[in-house]
């Protein structure tokens, strides 16, 4: 199992700090969200930081994934906003180009994507606009993972076997699973929730989670059995990186992932010594 973080849990880091301080801690990859201070996928010098940070993933042996989850980059005001399904969707088109460009640049494996907050009768807009950078990503050679995110229009696996049905079921658009969520949301155990999507994983945030709450927790203070899912993961033969998402931890950063680590460590060793 490899581990990474989230750079929305450094966001009082710079980026370059936040790599080292994950890399000495031992993990194995980033989630990397190009946001205002992470990588700011509109700054005019972008492929030279680019290039900067590809350079970095290298000596430090990180590998990385893209999330474009930045709160305000694209709007002062609304937070996500725009979204594919807003009338106007061509920053968030343009931000999801760039995002696989710089996953393409970094060797990501993979980008990830969501839906955002919207009215049922904009399911044809989000169809057309991820239809738009399914293609670009594999033009690319990057794998897409749509997020299924509680109290968005794709709100949960269902939603997303529907969007993957409506795009025609392209080879290259995966799903990214937030575990959390699956506490969250779906009526049926988390474990069960991995197995459902096996063959379309490919990117994996892990945090706890309450029921009926969507608010990402340390490991242990929500309600989530971890051993078994990180078991479901290894027997789906999931190789890609298993990121802890806490957003709001950024005020303690280096202790909340020093000690996010040594929980999922041992939550795998627990499960191979369960299933030995």
């Amino acid at each position: 199992m490899r581990f990474g973080y989230g750079t929305n849990g450094f966001a009082n880091h710079r980026l370059p700090d936040a790599l080292r301080v994950l890399a000495d801690l031992g993990y194995d990859g980033v989630a990397l969200t190009l946001d205002t201070n992470h990588l700011d996928p509109f700054d005019a010098g972008l492929a030279r930081r680019t290039a900067a940070v590809a350079a970095d993933l290298r000596r430090l042996n990180l590998a990385v994934v893209i999330e474009t989850g930045a709160r305000y980059l694209l709007d002062p005001w609304r937070k996500h906003s725009p979204t594919l399904m807003d009338d106007d969707p061509a920053p968030r088109l343009e931000y999801l180009r760039r995002a696989v460009r710089v996953g393409a640049d970094l060797g990501a494996e993979a980008v990830s994507c969501w839906a955002g907050i919207g009215p049922a009768s904009a399911w044809p807009r989000l169809v057309d606009g991820c239809g738009r950078i399914v293609d670009l990503a594999a033009a690319a050679g990057v794998p897409l993972g749509f997020e299924p995110e509680p109290g968005m229009l794709v709100n949960d696996i269902a939603d997303w076997w529907r969007l993957h049905e409506d795009l025609g079921r392209p080879p290259g658009f995966g799903i990214t699973l937030d575990i959390g969520h699956c506490r969250c949301g779906e009526p049926r155990p988390v474990p069960d929730c991995v197995r459902a999507v096996a063959g379309h994983l490919v990117n994996v945030q892990i945090d706890d989670m309450r029921r009926g709450v969507h608010e990402h927790l340390e490991f242990g203070a929500g309600e989530i059995d971890f051993p078994p899912v990180l078991a479901a993961l290894a027997e789906a033969g999931y190789g890609g990186l298993v990121s802890v998402e806490l957003p709001r931890h950024s005020h303690a950063a280096p202790a909340v992932a020093a000690r996010s680590l040594d929980f999922l460590r041992n939550a795998a060793k627990e499960a191979v010594d369960d299933h030995a």
